[in-house]
């Protein structure tokens, strides 16, 4: 559970004080898959050390990422960041193709990176915030042979690169396990340029680029009604890229909400098991109380994605989807939160045809639970943006 560094910045300095303890964990019935786990403590801490600064922290055994954010730095309404992160093994590779993850072709990659925030409030006199973001960094990777990689497996060069990436988010999503309550569209743009490129594996068969351009839109909604606690949630998100490889295409597989800013999940499939160059998902959830105390519920979810692979990683068929339920529990005084799940992979592929599954663990300990209940968004005003879901929910 230390292999995976968490990636939850998010596109403005976040106001609220956290302290968070996030766990997450599948485990697939069939086959052999990369390590699908990441167990990390998250703080937000506004007004340290001053009352314009804010820290915040993801901190796993063997990773850090870290950022100090200035309020009002660059203008009353502009925020500077600035941060660093990386760690061991925060840059490795897992090789899967057609369902089969290829220990062989696979390697261990140690990496840090530094970086500069700029962030826009454009609207500071709505109740929906709508941020520009624009971040430049340096990162720095080194490789290493794993126990089973090939001896005649040529592993790429240590390599350094010059990240961009700018994008407008309006609305957004706490960093919480199951928000009451979030609603975000935004759109992004992203650039690398290697230092350190070229040729590597078996006799040169794949390639890093030089430079790559990736671009992706999200929306988002999730809202929890507030007398009986029912609760949806509804994403759809989209990509395209220039020149991208496998170290920069998107990703999908698994449901580990805390393994990117933006997780690409498909239930019952190995972490990151197809790799894209343009895709586009769709995924809903369900949930519904069991108890009259709202402590237990059942979930169901589902997500759909059409993609285009990234050439060397190709399979048959372009469609990918899996659908899971899973039972949860909270504490009554919220400060708990545990969801186990089962998931099915309906068009992951594996040894015998079509079909996976994988069961996970998610948990959540946020010791500002109690306070942070006392300042929610007032669901009424919620829901008067939303009318035609009143007939779903009721009043």
């Amino acid at each position: 559970m230390l292999l995976l560094g968490p990636d939850i910045a998010l596109a403005q300095i976040d106001p609220e004080p956290r302290r968070l303890l996030q766990l997450g964990y599948n485990q697939p019935l069939e086959g052999r898959g990369p390590v699908a786990a990441y167990g990390f403590y998250y703080l937000n801490k506004p007004d340290f050390p001053r009352t314009n600064i804010t820290l915040r922290l993801a901190l796993a055994p063997i990773y850090l990422d870290t950022e100090l954010g200035f309020k009002g730095a660059l203008g009353e309404h502009t925020d500077l960041g600035l941060g660093v992160s990386g760690g061991g093994f925060a840059d490795g590779y897992s090789e899967i193709r057609a369902g089969h993850f290829y220990q062989e072709e696979s390697f261990t990659g140690h990496g840090g990176e530094v970086h500069a925030s700029v962030y826009h409030l454009f609207n500071p006199a709505q109740r929906v915030p709508l941020h520009a973001v624009v971040r430049g960094g340096a990162h720095f990777t080194a490789y290493e042979r794993d126990a089973r990689t090939a001896p005649g497996f040529v592993l790429p060069d240590d390599r350094s690169s010059l990240n961009l990436r700018a994008g407008l988010r309006w609305g957004g999503r706490e960093p919480l396990l199951t928000p009451a309550l979030a609603m975000e569209i935004s759109g992004w743009y992203e650039s690398q340029f290697r230092v350190q490129h070229g040729a590597y594996g078996y006799a040169g068969d794949r390639f890093v680029e030089a430079n790559s351009h990736l671009f992706w839109t999200r929306a988002l909604l999730i809202y929890t009604a507030p007398e009986s606690e029912r609760s949806f949630s509804a994403s759809l998100t989209a990509g395209g890229s220039l020149s991208a490889d496998r170290f920069n295409a998107f990703r999908l597989g698994a449901v580990l909400p805390f393994s990117s800013e933006f997780p690409l999940q498909l239930p019952g499939y190995y972490f990151q098991e197809v790799t894209a160059n343009r895709f586009v998902s769709a995924s809903g959830s369900y949930t519904h109380p069991l108890d009259a105390a709202k402590q237990w519920s059942l979930t169901g979810f589902a997500t759909m994605a059409a993609v285009h692979y990234v050439s060397g990683t190709r399979q048959p068929g372009d469609w990918h989807s899996g659908v899971g339920g899973a039972l949860g529990y909270r504490s009554p005084n919220k400060v708990w939160q545990i969801i186990a799940g089962y998931a099915y992979g309906v068009d992951a592929l594996r040894t015998d045809g079509r079909g996976a599954q994988s069961v996970g663990v998610l948990i959540q300990y946020d010791l500002d639970a109690l306070q942070r209940s006392k300042a929610h968004i007032d669901p009424a005003w919620f829901m008067d943006k939303l009318r035609g879901l009143k007939r779903l929910f009721g009043n």
